[in-house]
């Protein structure tokens, strides 16, 4: 049977829309290490000697975003050999190339913490479910897990759902929860993901009009007789699972 896997994730950082110049490469880092240092960092734990492994982990921005944050004992697995390629000439050299499944099965070392931004919507819903599963098995006791995956609940979330041809299996608050919560992780919430613009005037306007789009999609869930309070709005959505 064909794979488009095999074809995609061979220059999966390239084939992207926008992503194609080699001179963007440097600014696209630095822009996803800003926005992990404000959206991610937060989350974990506050000493900074916890091991993390980052699962997808690209080009290496949120090892980068870590580092810079004091968080020394980290790792990253990628399967695209573009994207490893292209971490380790930004500096990023705890990436390694690997499949994941084979990865999880060979390795005997556990982490506090294991991060996957933006990859588990590239998974079908067995092997999504079996890997959250198989994940328990590289945590310590009292270990979590964080996601970022597109929110199918957002305003206009095709455009982040459906930009990509790999993505596979969408979430939104409610089956995000279902999921983890059935794989074992009982102790699970999902966060907003991070708004924010680096131009002050724009930021100030972008928070006005996201007020009133907030509050138009409200007045929609409370015309069709649903409630808003278990909805998150925003483009993405940030998965917590403690085991």
């Amino acid at each position: 049977m064909f794979n488009y896997r095999d074809i995609f994730y061979k220059r999966y950082f390239s084939s992207q829309v926008g992503k194609s110049d080699p001179s963007s490469f440097s600014a696209l880092f630095n822009e996803q290490k800003w926005f992990f240092s404000h959206e991610i960092i937060p989350l974990l734990p506050k000493n900074k000697t916890v091991s993390i492994l980052d699962i997808g982990c690209g080009i290496g921005s949120l090892l980068a975003a870590l580092k810079a944050n004091g968080y020394n004992t980290v790792k990253g697995i990628d399967v695209s050999p573009e994207q490893v390629e292209l971490a380790h000439a930004l500096g990023v050299k705890e990436v390694i190339l690997g499949n994941l499944n084979d990865y999880i099965k060979e390795q005997k070392e556990v982490f506090d913490v294991i991060t996957g931004m933006d990859i588990i919507e590239h998974f079908s819903k067995d092997e999504l479910s079996e890997l959250i599963l198989n994940l328990k098995g590289l945590l310590k006791a009292g270990g979590m897990l964080i996601f970022r995956t597109p929110n199918m609940d957002s305003p206009l979330s095709s455009v982040f759902s459906y930009g990509d041809f790999t993505h596979e299996c969408l979430l939104n608050k409610s089956s995000a929860l279902q999921l983890m919560k059935s794989c074992g992780y009982p102790l699970s919430e999902v966060l907003p993901s991070m708004l924010k613009l680096n131009n002050p005037l724009k930021e100030m306007l972008r928070k006005l009009l996201w007020w009133g789009t907030v509050v138009n999609l409200k007045i929609q869930l409370f015309s069709s007789a649903r409630t808003w309070h278990n909805v998150v709005f925003t483009p993405n959505i940030i998965i917590i699972g403690r085991v």
